[in-house]
C-alpha cells in the first residue's frame, strides 16, 4: 500500500509541498517564498514561472526528505490562491505576462461600469459573488483588452485561462490536462453554481471566449497523471480544491453549521451550508465547498483581504521587525493596544463592505503610542475583521455559531487567538495539524484512489491541540469592537477620487 499523500500548497507568499500518512499527520514539509511584483498602488502580480519552479521544487525537496519512491505516493492533490489569473499559450505553454494576483484591485473599474450598467444583480444570481476586482473573470477580461490581437487568439483555443490549480494542472501534466475543480471555478465570476457549467450569458457580459476555460471537474477525481520526467515514474492527479475550501475539509466541516476561519495572507471563515446555496444579502459570498461522489456541498464565505500580510508589512515596510514571528514577542511588551486602531486596507475591504477605495490607516496615536502597540494593534485586525465576518455569517444564516476551528500560519500566535475568542465571546479551537489546507486536499486526493475509506475514516483523524475560552467581558468586548467599527469608517472611500 502508498504509504503517503502529496499535497501542493501554492499559496500567495509561498509554495509548499507537504507529505501527509494515513493518520493525516506530517510526514514531511518543504516551502519556498516567491517574489510579490507591485506594478502600481493597489496592483499585484506574481511570475508564473516563479510559481512552477518553485511548487516544482518543494514537491521534489519533501519527497527527498520523506526518503520516499514515487510509487510510495498514493495521489497528489492541490490546494492554491484561487482567484489569481495566469494566461498562457497552448502550444509553448509561455505565459502571457504576468499573473494577476486575487488581492490586486487592478480590474476596481472595470466592476463599477459592471455596477453602473445594473448587472450586479445578474452576477450575483447565477455566481453567487458580488461585483468585485477580487475574481478572476474581469482578471481575464482586462488581459485580454490590454494585449492586441489576444481575444482572438483565445477564441481560437491558442490561449488559455486557469486559476493556479488549473496551470500547475497543465504543467504537472506535461500539458494534457486543462481542468478546474468546481470551487475554483465558482470564484470566477464566470461559472453558474446551480448549473454547475460556464455561463453564456457571464461569459457574453465579460467578453470572454469560452474556447479558453479549462473543464470543470469534481475536487476529488483522477484527472490524470504527472509527466513521468518530473518525479521519475507518474503519479495520480486526484483533487484540485480551493485554499479556503481545503481548509474547510480538512478541518472535517461536513456537517451543515461548521464553521473555520483561516488566517493566511488573508483571512477566511466559511461555514457549511449542505447541499442548497444560501443566498446572501449582506456582503456574503454563497459558493461551492467541494464536489464529491457526484455530490456538491455549498458554503457561505466571508473574505478578508488582508491578514497576516499586515504582519509582512511591518517586516518589510516599516522594518519593525526582521522576521514575521517576531511580531508575537513585540506585541506581548503591552497590555493592549492603548486605543490604537490598525485598518490594514491595503487593497480595499472585503467581506463586509466591499469598498475597493479604502485604504489602509492607523488612528488612535498618542505621544505614548510605540512599534509595540502598533504591532498590537495589526494583529488585533485580524480578530476585528474575523467578528466582522462572524457577526455578518451569523445574521444571514440564522444560526449562532458556538466554536470557531481555526488554522493557518498565524495560529501559532496565542496571543491572537486568544483575544479572537475574548471579542467573539465562543471558543476557538486549534487543531493538532494546523496546515489543514494541505490537508484538506490531501484527503479529497486521497479519498479519489481509496487511500482513505470515507468520511468517517477522515473524521477520525481530527485532534484538538488547544482551546481558547473568552475572558473577557461583555462591556469590554462591545466597546473594543465599536471603536474598531470607527476606525473602519475613517478608511472607507479613501481612494475613489
Amino acid at each position: 500500500m502508498p504509504r503517503a499523500v502529496l499535497a501542493l500548497d501554492q499559496g500567495t507568499t509561498s509554495s509548499r509541498a507537504i507529505l501527509f500518512g494515513h493518520d493525516g499527520r506530517m510526514i514531511s514539509v518543504a516551502q519556498q517564498e516567491f517574489p510579490q511584483i507591485f506594478p502600481g498602488p493597489a496592483e499585484v502580480e506574481h511570475d508564473p514561472e516563479a510559481i512552477w519552479s518553485s511548487q516544482l521544487a518543494v514537491a521534489r525537496e519533501a519527497i527527498q526528505r520523506a526518503k520516499l519512491e514515487p510509487h510510495d505516493i498514493a495521489a497528489i492533490g492541490i490546494t492554491n490562491q484561487r482567484e489569481t489569473t495566469v494566461l498562457w499559450e497552448r502550444d509553448s505553454g509561455r505565459p502571457i505576462g504576468n499573473a494577476i494576483v486575487w488581492q490586486s484591485r487592478v480590474t476596481a473599474g472595470i466592476c463599477d461600469r459592471l455596477k453602473a450598467d445594473g448587472l450586479e444583480p445578474t452576477f450575483r444570481a447565477r455566481t453567487g459573488l458580488v461585483v468585485d476586482a477580487y475574481f478572476s473573470g474581469t482578471k481575464i477580461k482586462y488581459l485580454l483588452d490590454k494585449h492586441e490581437g489576444l481575444r482572438a487568439r483565445a477564441a481560437r483555443g491558442e490561449v488559455l485561462f486557469g486559476t493556479i490549480d488549473t496551470f500547475l494542472l497543465w504543467r504537472l501534466s506535461g500539458g494534457k490536462l486543462h481542468v478546474t475543480d468546481v470551487t475554483n471555478a465558482s470564484r470566477t465570476l464566470l461559472f453558474n453554481i446551480h448549473r454547475l457549467d460556464w455561463d453564456d450569458e457571464l461569459l457574453r457580459l465579460l467578453d470572454v471566449p469560452r474556447s479558453m476555460l479549462p473543464e470543470v471537474r469534481a475536487s476529488s477525481d483522477v484527472y490524470g497523471e504527472t509527466d513521468p520526467a518530473l518525479f521519475g515514474a507518474p503519479i495520480p492527479l486526484a483533487s484540485a480544491v480551493g485554499d479556503q475550501q481545503g481548509a474547510l475539509f480538512g478541518q472535517a466541516c461536513f456537517e451543515p453549521g461548521s464553521a473555520k476561519n483561516t488566517y493566511g495572507t488573508g483571512c477566511f471563515v466559511l461555514l457549511n451550508t449542505a447541499t442548497s446555496p444560501v443566498a446572501s444579502q449582506h456582503g456574503l459570498l454563497t459558493t461551492i465547498a467541494w464536489k464529491l461522489d457526484g455530490q456538491v456541498t455549498y458554503c457561505l464565505e466571508g473574505a478578508i483581504f488582508i491578514a497576516g500580510a499586515v504582519v509582512q508589512w511591518l517586516r518589510d515596510g516599516l522594518k519593525i521587525i526582521e522576521r514575521s514571528a517576531d511580531v508575537e514577542p513585540l506585541a506581548a511588551q503591552v497590555a493592549d493596544a492603548d486605543g490604537v486602531y490598525f485598518v490594514p486596507a491595503f487593497v480595499g475591504l472585503g467581506t463586509p463592505y466591499w469598498d475597493a477605495y479604502a485604504r489602509g490607516t492607523i488612528v488612535g496615536l498618542t505621544r505614548n503610542s510605540t512599534a509595540a502597540h502598533i504591532a498590537r494593534a495589526a494583529v488585533d485586525s485580524m480578530a476585528y475583521q474575523t467578528r466582522d465576518v462572524l457577526d455578518v455569517m451569523q445574521q444571514e444564516a440564522g444560526l449562532r455559531v458556538h466554536s470557531l476551528k481555526v488554522d493557518g500560519g498565524a495560529t501559532g500566535n496565542a496571543q491572537l487567538l486568544q483575544f479572537q475568542a475574548d471579542l467573539l465571546g465562543v471558543p476557538v479551537r486549534r487543531p493538532l495539524v494546523a496546515e489543514t489546507t494541505a490537508l484538506g486536499a490531501a484527503y479529497l486526493a486521497g479519498l479519489a484512489v481509496g487511500y482513505w475509506k470515507d468520511l468517517a475514516d477522515v473524521r477520525g483523524n481530527w485532534a484538538l491541540d488547544r482551546e481558547f475560552a473568552p475572558a473577557l467581558d461583555s462591556h469590554t468586548r462591545q466597546h473594543l469592537y465599536t471603536r474598531w467599527k470607527k476606525a473602519v469608517e475613517r478608511s472607507r472611500d479613501w481612494a475613489s477620487e
